[in-house]
């Protein structure tokens, strides 16, 4: 696999756009929006609950069937500077037939929102929720957290950096060294420096007490995040490493809480 260094600015711009692997990124898009339309509609939630000060620190919360279930809170991808917790709601079916909580966790995104405030608004919902799980339905000691593209590198940064409650995390298509990120067109909006790009570096600073870890990616992902993917499993060494046959960058997701697919059940059988 190439080094990133050896790319041109025009390869290494498209290694970091994963929509250059997929006909329509519009698709999925309207698909995202409108899946999660209907599990609003269908499902029992809180909507807008605030987390933080910020106006963009809400989450919306899927309720389980008792006290003591667990939480799926989703954070989710869009290269930090795109899509929200209402584009997110699509997972919520599948966890109410699993019989577990779920959460679309928000926050402010690229360029208005440094990288650094995220990182910490995702620690910040994550303690919010351990805090106030006895009020809200679920276990504190069983929360996890999984996120997506951009999402996956938030939870990491929050959850295997720092020691932010979570029973454990899952990592989709994740990007987990900032440095060849801070190279490309994404950076325009993300404004990285070197120190800032190492610092938020996952991959860089993994805490030595850190929960149980699923990792994920589709099999039809660019070069780049194929790599970066690998060498973060290595670093973490995962109990559950999987590369997804069918699925894609943007696909993959659905798969979270599903039952009957590789990444749900590995999931589900890990929340229990």
């Amino acid at each position: 696999m190439a080094s990133w260094q050896s790319y041109s600015q025009t390869e290494l711009d498209e290694q970091y756009s994963p929509s250059s692997r997929i006909e329509s990124l519009t698709t999925y898009l309207d698909e995202y929006a409108e899946r999660s339309r209907r599990a609003r509609i269908s499902l029992d939630h809180r909507a807008d609950l605030p987390y933080g000060p910020d106006p963009a620190e809400r989450l919306d919360l899927f309720p389980g069937p008792g006290t003591d279930c667990a939480l799926m809170v989703y954070v989710h991808g869009g290269n930090w500077q795109a899509l929200s917790r209402k584009d997110s709601a699509f997972i919520a079916p599948d966890a109410h037939r699993a019989g577990v909580a779920f959460a679309a966790l928000g926050y402010g995104l690229a360029p208005g929102t440094p990288l650094p405030n995220m990182v910490t608004s995702i620690e910040r919902g994550l303690t919010w929720l351990h805090e106030n799980a006895a009020a809200l339905g679920f276990d504190p000691g069983r929360i996890h957290v999984a996120g997506s593209s951009a999402g996956a590198h938030l939870v990491a940064a929050a959850v295997l950096t720092r020691a932010t409650p979570a029973a454990g995390c899952v990592l989709l298509s994740g990007m987990y060294d900032l440095e060849p990120v801070r190279h490309s067109y994404v950076n325009d909006a993300l404004r990285l420096d070197a120190a800032t790009a190492h610092a938020l570096s996952p991959i860089r600073h993994l805490h030595a007490d850190r929960p149980w870890v699923i990792m994920a990616r589709g099999l039809n992902e660019t070069d780049e995040y194929a790599r970066q993917h690998q060498d973060m499993a290595r670093a973490v060494n995962p109990a559950t490493h999987l590369v997804v046959p069918g699925r894609n960058h943007f696909d993959l997701p659905y798969d979270l809480l599903a039952r009957s697919t590789a990444l749900g059940d590995a999931v589900l059988a890990s929340i229990r």
